[in-house]
């Protein structure tokens, strides 16, 4: 009787040959003997062969691993895998757009078309059909073998979750079996290269969200928060925007809070390593403790921070927590803390003053831009020393940007509001802080603000529109102009009003007055003149 063995049927075929005793020792040439060398001659030899006798061992396993069939079909596909793209001479599935050169006739192209043919994760999609046991023994073994770079892994893990997770990418599973997904994520994650570069940060996104969801153990979460933490320059707003799981709030601020924390202290811990050693040479991206990285996650923040504003259940704690943790880093302008510090006090009318003063504070004045500060003092919802520091400043900035170097002739007790309380001097802060007034919004936080103050510029009367119109004409500098207008607000009779209003309501205590403007607002009384002067915006 003929019997044709192939990849299907070979295990079985093998495992009944040893439940037979079908030896040497019985007959020269016997079954045994003849599957051993059809396997390692054959099956074993090729590279999707090698694959589906993994896959057929499911059934007979008990047998498959005393028989070593298992660990061979293992070494098999992990020896392929690591070898050099230059030696892959067998079929395998890969989707993805050709390179230029690929379709080239030039022969330049020639002499590397072939290793161009054959990208370095080529096999990722193929192993993509086993189970997750044999999976992750095929996984540690290429890892062992040391040939294949992290993020190659990286990507073949991607891969993996992406084709037995539905919903994978977009970070929320799709029905399915909870605990079988469970087992899934905390895997990845378990076998996931601890080098940089070794998972993408999207991937590590997503690997969080559904973490969240599937409610996986600490230990999981806390390894993804870390990696995610130290490059959390990489992340977009919408990165950070996770739905919370239980509570009143809509998002995860806790997660969120953990990541930024993470950060700072990733940032922190390479500047104690190089103070201890000389020569220490950093293993973690030297982009995250750079001042461009601080940047870019304070501006992060921010935009963050106005968007779960929106959130009306959201405590004042959580916000001004998040705020404090990037409160060190340098920001070209303040433009987002700014809108995001608005669209709170637009959202939660009802805080109270202490509240408001405790939100304020987090904003620096000095540093809004002149499209920031006019939008500003026409905010019904700010504190009135708020109102009065952004004038005063701009103030201050307009006066130097147009060369004239001596203090603007305000109110003697307006100098409470300067740094250093009344016996600072207004002359030493435009020496230390020029710089700061520079500061322009991101192109973002400009066009953020820029809706409403247009239409605030509406609202403000015909007659001085047109006036601004014929005092700079059509084609000024947005700054400049700015700027000027906010001359005409600041007038010393408008200040001098405010200064007295605030003095009779007894506002200005001795302990308001010994602090900074950046971090101090006063109690907003309920009437002055100055407020008749500016316009609400909802």
């Amino acid at each position: 009787m003929t019997v044709t063995l192939n990849a299907y049927n070979v295990v079985a075929a093998r495992c009944a040959a040893e439940y037979l005793e079908m030896y040497e020792t019985v007959e020269k040439g016997n079954l045994i003997y003849k599957i051993e060398v059809f396997l390692n001659s054959s099956i074993f030899r090729s590279w999707k062969d090698s694959i589906i006798v993994l896959q057929t061992t499911k059934s007979l396993l008990k047998w498959s691993e005393e028989l070593k069939v298992v660990s061979h079909g293992i070494d098999s596909i992990a020896t392929k895998a690591s070898l050099d793209t230059l030696k892959v001479e067998w079929s395998y599935t890969y989707n993805r757009k050709k390179l230029p050169s690929e379709n080239s006739n030039d022969p330049h192209f020639s002499s590397v078309r072939k290793q161009q043919l054959v990208p370095k994760d080529w096999w990722v999609e193929d192993l993509c059909e086993l189970q997750l046991d044999l999976y992750e023994r095929v996984i540690t073994t290429i890892i062992a073998k040391g040939n294949v770079s992290g993020a190659v892994i990286g990507e073949a893990l991607n891969a993996y979750a992406s084709r037995r997770m539905p919903g994978f990418n977009k970070g929320e599973i799709q029905g399915g079996d909870i605990i079988k997904d469970r087992l899934l994520l905390e895997t990845i994650i378990r076998i996931l290269p601890v080098d940089m570069g070794s998972a993408s940060f999207s991937f590590l996104v997503k690997l969080l969200r559904v973490a969240i969801q599937l409610e996986c153990e600490e230990l999981e979460r806390s390894e993804l928060i870390r990696r995610i933490g130290m490059c959390l320059e990489e992340a977009k707003v919408s990165d950070l925007l996770i739905r919370a799981p239980v509570g009143d709030t809509i998002f995860y601020v806790d997660i969120v809070q953990r990541l930024v924390e993470e950060f700072v202290a990733c940032g922190q811990q390479v500047q104690t390593d190089s103070l201890l050693e000389d020569e220490f040479q950093e293993i973690r991206s030297p982009g995250m403790v750079s001042d461009p990285s601080k940047a870019k996650v304070a501006k992060l923040v921010d935009g963050y921070l106005a968007e779960i504003a929106r959130d009306p259940n959201l405590p004042l704690a959580k916000f001004v927590n998040l705020a404090e943790l990037v409160s060190s880093f340098t920001r070209a302008s303040h433009d987002g803390l700014y809108r995001a510090i608005d669209m709170y006090l637009k959202e939660h009318p009802g805080i109270s003053k202490s509240e408001r003063k405790k939100i304020c504070r987090l904003m620096n004045c000095r540093n809004l831009s002149a499209e920031a500060c006019m939008h500003a003092v026409q905010n019904e919802r700010l504190p009135m020393r708020v109102v009065v520091q952004v004038l005063f400043f701009e103030q201050l900035r307009a006066t130097t940007s147009s060369g004239d170097n001596s203090t603007p002739d305000h109110p003697g007790s307006l100098r409470a509001f300067l740094p250093g309380g009344s016996h600072g001097s207004s002359m030493s802060t435009i020496t230390n802080t020029e710089e700061e007034w520079d500061a322009v919004g991101t192109m973002e936080d400009i066009k953020s603000l820029k809706g409403e103050v247009d239409a605030l510029k509406l609202s403000g009367g015909t007659g001085r529109a047109s006036g601004r119109k014929d005092n700079n004409g059509d084609k000024g500098n947005a700054d400049n102009v700015a700027a000027s207008k906010m001359k005409g607000f600041i007038s010393k009779k408008i200040l001098s009003k405010i200064w007295s209003s605030k003095e009779k309501s007894g506002d200005l205590s001795s302990s308001d007055t010994s602090e900074s403007p950046a971090s101090t607002v006063v109690e907003e009384t309920k009437s002055t003149p100055s407020r008749s002067r500016r316009h609400s915006v909802s």
